[in-house]
């Protein structure tokens, strides 16, 4: 069930630059980078969106009308009403840093490493940000449309693994 109208026009009313849209049934909000700490905290508090489904990412690296790089998409529930949501924000290079939301929904932990391992989005104020599916020692963001599918950067500098011979 999409996301009420008047949550809606509650959000839009408080935190300027939103804009709202919806499509096949599903609510979708682009709030600024600036206001999303704020507007996630308005939408679990006033808009009791008391579950965070999934945190991901987009690359619109090579999208032809993509105006920025990173969308950042968080997509929440509301489990009395059966109400959802999508919040989106977008992110440039260089600064790729969003307040964490591990405060809000403690289930924002591990999404927000899987995210950061995967792009390279900064979570600011995360417990515990690091590494969650590749090894420390990788350098890259697998995800990112200019990591190299093949060649150098696919697997150089992770560490030889040798077995004892019994």
């Amino acid at each position: 069930m999409p996301a009420k109208p008047e949550t809606i026009a509650a959000l839009a009313a408080r935190f300027a630059g939103l804009s709202a849209s919806e499509f096949r049934g599903d609510t979708r909000v682009v709030v600024l980078k600036d206001s999303l700490l704020a507007a996630m905290q308005h939408l679990k508090s006033d808009g009791k969106f008391d579950l965070l489904v999934d945190v991901t990412c987009v690359d619109y690296l090579n999208y032809r009308d993509a105006r920025d790089r990173f969308g950042l998409v968080y997509l929440l529930a509301n489990t009395v009403t059966n109400e959802r949501l999508t919040v989106r924000s977008f992110l440039n290079e260089p600064d790729l840093t969003v307040p964490s939301m591990v405060p809000l929904w403690s289930g924002a932990n591990w999404l927000e490493r899987e995210v950061y391992d995967m792009f390279g989005i900064l979570f600011d104020g995360h417990p515990d940000l690091r590494r969650i599916l590749m090894p420390n020692e990788f350098a890259e963001f697998p995800l990112r449309k200019d990591y190299p599918l093949q060649g150098r950067g696919e697997r150089h500098n992770f560490p030889v693994l040798k077995r004892n011979q019994a």
